[in-house]
């Protein structure tokens, strides 16, 4: 018992001394370039509310490589100090090796599940928030360009959201069975009613009679069937900064409205297996770093450094089956698993091959 405390502690220690130092570095790169869009209100000091507040979200992301690089650097600080080596001694097998390495690689899931779904995206939103409020305003252009919808027939887009909801920079396009534009709607603002009905504000009309568009000014235009109030917040939350069961229930709309999916799915699913990736990485780093000779055959340096190869290794191979699953539409899930299972036969087969 007091072996398995101290080896799990040990391990959790060098997860906390890689994130420390990892959040350091990104910390620093992102206060760094976000002062490069300071102005009037949005000075050096929200500049830095801003970097602290979207760290947690960038910590999770880095969350493999953040267990990779601990579980590394605790296994191999033990080895260099031959603890590992009586630990054998003593008749520890490496089968409860991993059993002790369970408790916090478990705990440390479930607090990134917790994390995605709880903190990290509310933190992130709350720094997005208050820096568009601080930069440009009670307005604010949405990400990626704006939002579209579809119904089949109808296009709707728009490109600014304010504080209170108010969507902006509204376009409408309205087309017949035979793929004709027929209706075109141009506004400034628009009210939105719990029916759906869209009241459009100084809106600017092209109506198909015969074969020409005839425009048309109203200083009110009803639309109906369009978004509803209580789905306007989510079109302002980019993707990194929507939970697990938002992100969900985002792709289910888009999918309904016929929308493309793949983007958001992606998203969901690579977060929703992220922790199981952690777990594959800790039984990684220690296949590399366990072995009770370890500590002999290379520093503590090589190990680290062999570790960041990895991640690297492992961040652009996911990169690369991420971006062949979507290009020949490959099952989502899948995608985002092989990566884990990927890592998962590697530690494997060198935790066989591991000197005990």
């Amino acid at each position: 018992m007091i072996l398995q405390r101290y080896i799990g502690l040990s391990v959790v220690k060098g997860w906390l001394l890689v994130m420390v130092v990892l959040g350091a570095i990104f910390g620093l790169i992102s206060f760094t370039q976000e002062l490069d869009h300071t102005g009037h209100l949005y000075n050096a000091l929200a500049v830095a509310r801003y970097t602290l507040l979207i760290l947690p979200n960038q910590l999770v992301s880095l969350a493999p490589v953040i267990a990779l690089l601990g579980s590394i650097v605790a296994l191999s600080n033990l080895g260099r100090h031959n603890e590992l080596t009586i630990v054998s001694c003593a008749g520890f097998s490496p089968r409860q090796l991993l059993a002790t390495l369970a408790l916090p690689t478990v705990l440390l899931m479930s607090g990134l599940w917790f994390c995605m779904e709880y903190v990290t995206p509310q933190l992130q939103q709350s720094a997005g928030q208050e820096r568009q409020r601080l930069r440009d305003g009670s307005a604010g252009w949405l990400p990626d360009g704006g939002v579209w919808s579809t119904d089949g027939q109808n296009y709707i887009h728009l490109t600014i959201m304010s504080e209170d909801n108010v969507p902006g920079g509204i376009s409408l396009f309205e087309f017949d069975d035979t793929n004709q534009l027929v209706r075109a709607i141009r506004a400034e603002t628009a009210m939105v009613r719990d029916d759906r009905t869209w009241v459009f504000q100084t809106a600017k009309e092209k109506i198909l009679i015969g074969d020409q568009l005839q425009t048309q000014t109203h200083a009110a235009l009803e639309v109906a069937n369009l978004w509803s109030p209580d789905e306007l917040p989510t079109l302002t939350v980019p993707i990194d900064s929507m939970n697990l069961s938002l992100l969900y229930q985002y792709s289910q709309y888009r999918a309904m409205n016929g929308q493309p999916t793949e983007k958001h799915m992606n998203a969901f699913w690579q977060r929703l297996l992220m922790p199981l990736t952690v777990c594959a990485m800790v039984l990684l780093g220690t296949s590399i770093s366990a072995g009770v000779t370890s500590g002999r055959d290379r520093s503590l340096g090589v190990s680290i450094g062999i570790g960041a190869v990895l991640g690297i290794l492992f961040y652009l191979g996911a990169q690369i089956i991420f971006s062949l699953g979507q290009l020949l539409h490959w099952n989502i899930p899948l995608v985002a698993l092989l990566p884990t299972l990927i890592i998962v036969a590697a530690a494997l087969l060198l935790l066989r091959r591991m000197r005990w």
